[in-house]
């Protein structure tokens, strides 16, 4: 154990700094502060001495230069053990230095300013801060080092405790905790500036991605694997990774995949939509003019798929949406979770009824730039924009001899919307801006147009056709004919498109093409 008798406070943001400052000089502990944080601690009446008055040197270039002095990291970093070192320490009037408290300047939140400066971004570059940090980390036998605020507490804790001393175990705790902060804040400087002049279609050309442990979760995807769940630094809009959870039981690793799905569909909808969510593909996806009906319209769908699913909704939750949810959950539809931007209190009492059952509050959907899509492959990652690509009926171009009728086209349009969040291949049957059958993830697209016309049953007549792909040969296009499809969406682009078109004329369908893949792997 380590008695704490000498503290070095420098800190941008002092969230609950007098808590521990006052713990320290209760203590007698001597404070050596800068700037900002020493003017804060004296009209809290905590007595501090000065660094410059320390160092015997001031403070200069616009503040730029405090603690960079030898008398401060000989104090951080002079190992008490060695005889040599203290010799040094002695001959140079150089006093140990037990605690430093710093965080740093606010380097992201001023580069997430629209209109942020480069001179500005680099002014918000922390150089002493790090310094100290990383100085009092790599000698922690003999030094404390905290970052944040929400350490405080339980160093007090432990001084009420241990007399004032803190254990090696802490100490070491706390520079593990120092190296991490200070890694981030280098690569938060090094992704800004890696952007800086970057023409807006390039990707860097070093990604440096940073994501913080939230929990670890009771088992993977099976419960023979391990795993954990990790959150980026900063929100990045409605996004199940950041949803607040307002009951129900610890979400697992399927749940967050699932969940992720639900709302990353429903976000894609402008009116009232529902997708009810299996295994990371829809088995019931539907728009209509109120989230009720909404709801119903995506179970008619595929009911059987959907026991044991994740809702997903894209508008405030009322009572009536919760009770035809909870209709349903009586008619032995199992619903897993549910998230949703928001939600009535009589809403969430109903649905929080079921004490396992998680809900999810994702608040509301922005209109901000969407991030890039992220995978990771052995050794290696992959980045790509992410498929937000849409388009209207002007859009479309017409290829067989029968044009969609304005019901059709509205029909095409939301069967090619939800097709892309299908796992590919996909062939999604819609009536009306309601899904009615989906083959999803088939290694053969007739495969994909068998289940999804096997799903859909006798409402696979009438229904339009999406398949987030080209036909590379007509037998999809038989088979769609053949259960009654009306009208086909599709990219167009196979060799064999004229045949394909041929197919759909003589089943008198109506064939739109895209231009446009949709696949998801």
């Amino acid at each position: 154990m380590r008695k704490i008798q000498r503290a070095l406070i420098s800190v941008y943001d002092k969230t609950n700094l007098l808590e521990i400052a006052n713990a320290l000089a209760q203590r007698g502990v001597e404070i050596l502060s800068t700037g900002g944080t020493a003017r804060h601690l004296r009209d809290a009446g905590i007595n501090i001495l000065d660094v410059s008055d320390y160092t015997g040197f001031p403070e200069m270039l616009d503040g730029r230069v405090k603690t960079l002095h030898p008398k401060i990291h000989g104090g951080l970093l002079a190992d008490r053990d060695n005889a040599e070192h203290s010799i040094q320490a002695e001959t140079h009037g150089i006093t140990a230095i037990d605690m430093v408290i710093c965080n740093l300047y606010p380097f992201e939140a001023t580069v997430a300013k629209p209109d942020v400066t480069l001179p500005e971004a680099i002014e918000n570059i922390d150089i002493g801060g790090p310094t100290m940090i990383r100085a009092a980390a790599k000698n922690y036998k003999h030094v404390a080092v905290l970052t944040e605020a929400s350490q405080y507490s339980q160093i007090i804790a432990d001084l009420d405790a241990n007399d004032g001393c803190l254990s090696e175990e802490r100490r070491f705790e706390l520079a593990k905790k120092a190296f991490a902060h200070t890694a981030q804040y280098d690569t938060a400087i090094a992704a800004y500036l890696a952007n800086v002049d970057s023409q807006p279609d390039e990707f860097a050309t070093d990604l440096t991605l940073r994501f913080k442990k939230e929990c670890t979760l009771r088992y993977g995807e099976n419960p023979h694997q391990r795993a954990a769940f990790y959150k980026t630094k900063t929100r990045p809009g409605a996004s199940a990774a950041w949803a607040n959870q307002l009951s129900g039981q610890p979400l697992s690793f399927n749940n967050l995949l699932d969940l992720e799905a639900a709302l990353e569909i429903v976000k894609d909808f402008e009116t009232p939509t529902c997708a009810i969510i299996k295994h990371n593909n829809p088995c019931g996806l539907a728009t209509a003019d109120n989230l009720q009906d909404a709801f119903a319209n995506a179970l008619e769908c595929d009911r059987t798929s959907a026991f044991g699913s994740i809702v997903g909704l894209n508008r405030r939750v009322t009572i009536q949406t919760a009770n035809i949810i909870r209709e349903a959950a009586s008619a032995g539809v199992k619903i897993d979770a549910i998230i949703a931007p928001s939600y009535t209190e009589k809403a969430l009492q109903a649905l929080s009824r079921v004490k396992r059952r998680p809900i999810l509050e994702a608040g509301s959907f922005s209109t901000e730039e969407p991030v890039l899509q992220i995978r990771n492959i052995t050794g290696g990652m992959l980045v790509q924009d992410p498929d937000v690509h849409d388009l209207d009926a002007n859009d479309l171009e017409v290829v067989t001899s029968r044009a969609p009728t304005e019901a059709e086209t509205e029909s095409l349009l939301f069967a090619w919307k939800a097709c892309k969040h299908v796992k590919s291949n996909c062939i999604l049957l819609a009536n009306g801006p309601q899904s009615v059958g989906i083959g999803a993830g088939q290694m053969s697209r007739v495969d994909a147009a068998i289940i999804a016309i096997r799903k859909a049953g006798e409402k696979a007549k009438g229904a339009v056709l999406a398949s987030d792909a080209y036909f590379p040969f007509p037998d999809g296009v038989e088979i769609a004919g053949e259960a009654g499809i009306s009208a086909i969406i599709q990219p167009g682009g196979s060799v064999n498109d004229a045949p394909v078109i041929e197919t759909a004329d003589a089943y008198g369908m109506a064939m739109v093409l895209t231009g446009v893949r949709h696949f998801r792997h």
